[in-house]
């Protein structure tokens, strides 16, 4: 039982934090509260979620180690894009409506990964092996699915003619939603049964790493599931000094995805970084990809659902600016991930993109 509460007070605080906030401790991240409390309840409650949602990273990591890949990566890329979808929802349901926050987190996720981490991994790798490999076969399969869908759920709702701007009619929403999870579908399929092999370097074989003891299926299981729920129920709280600081602040309303998206992939990162400097770049391409596709394919139908029952709009398409960048970065994803090989240079570029992705925000606001 000690070992227990030694290695799980994680759980035991977030349920604490829970009873708290659940029993008038909202009160205190209410608007007008003097900064001298709301600041420290806020980051107080910022470090448990955060806390909450490595222990469902480490949990999912041991899930892997005992299942092997691919369902070890499959596995923490649905946790982890579980809370995602949560978060986003629970800032949709939160405070005056905002129809773009889905789009900015979702696009916030795709720059975030494709630019951000996959520029920084493949600069750190090709720093320290000069030139990595990977399985092109698994990298194609990622991208031959989040291309269309990148493009037909981002930047094709700005030209049609059903709804406003960059919003659709029912019967385009309910097609995106389909095709969505159908597609993903068709993906896990060849994934996991058909094509497993594309998603396994054969010549750098991943291991996986794992800080703790690895218990049965069923402990692992129960706990990753208690701390989804922790974060889950704590995503609605989170979200009101979120859309406080940027409302504060003045900021873009992107930013608030921008936030969501770095709090949610934070685990995936760590985990990213290190498989490039293990020389494990399978692995890591397999953790970012499937965090991209699965944003996509999995965001979409869970924003456009939920904004139908609270008859509240969602827009999904992006600025003329954000789909050109959008655009060039799935070009120069496809040239990176064309032969197999990866080096410095490929990191540099994706990094660049990033760069502007950041200054894209601001010059919007």
């Amino acid at each position: 039982m000690k070992t227990f509460m030694k290695d799980e007070f994680a759980l035991l605080l977030g349920i604490l934090t829970l009873v708290f906030f659940k029993t008038g401790g909202d009160s205190l991240l209410a608007d007008g509260t003097a900064l001298s409390t709301y600041i420290p309840v806020s980051l107080a409650l910022l470090g448990v979620v955060t806390w909450a949602i490595f222990s469902v990273v480490r949990h999912s990591d041991a899930l892997a180690i005992k299942l092997g890949d691919p369902y070890g990566t499959l596995i923490l890329t649905l946790s982890v894009i579980s809370l995602e979808v949560v978060m986003i929802s629970s800032v949709m349901l939160t405070g005056e409506p905002n129809p773009v926050m889905a789009r900015d987190t979702m696009f916030a996720v795709v720059m975030l990964i494709i630019n951000g981490l996959v520029g920084f991994t493949l600069l750190l790798g090709g720093w320290r092996y000069h030139t990595q490999h990977f399985n092109l076969d698994g990298v194609k399969s990622y991208l031959v699915v989040i291309i269309p869908l990148a493009l037909l759920c981002l930047v094709l709702p700005n030209f049609t003619e059903g709804g406003t701007i960059g919003s659709m009619s029912k019967a385009m929403s309910w097609m995106l939603i389909i095709i969505s999870i159908l597609l993903y579908g068709v993906f896990l399929v060849v994934q996991t049964k058909s094509h497993s092999h594309f998603f396994v370097d054969a010549d750098h074989e991943d291991h996986e790493e794992h800080h703790g003891i690895l218990r049965s299926n069923a402990y692992h299981t129960v706990l990753l599931i208690g701390y989804l729920l922790v974060v889950i129920l704590l995503a609605k709280t989170l979200a009101m000094p979120i859309n406080y600081s940027v409302a504060t602040l003045g900021a873009p309303q992107a930013l608030g995805g921008f936030i969501v998206a770095c709090l949610i992939l934070s685990p995936e990162a760590v985990g990213g970084f290190k498989a490039a400097l293990n020389n494990q770049l399978q692995r890591a391409m397999n953790l970012y990809f499937g965090s991209v596709l699965a944003t996509i394919a999995l965001t979409v139908p869970a924003v456009l659902i939920i904004g139908s029952v609270i008859d509240q709009e969602v827009h999904l398409g992006l600025s003329p600016a954000d789909m050109v960048l959008l655009i060039t970065s799935l070009m120069v994803c496809k040239v990176s991930f064309s032969s197999g090989r990866t080096n410095a240079l490929h990191g540099a570029t994706h990094i660049v993109l990033f760069i502007v992705y950041l200054f894209l925000m601001f010059e919007h606001a």
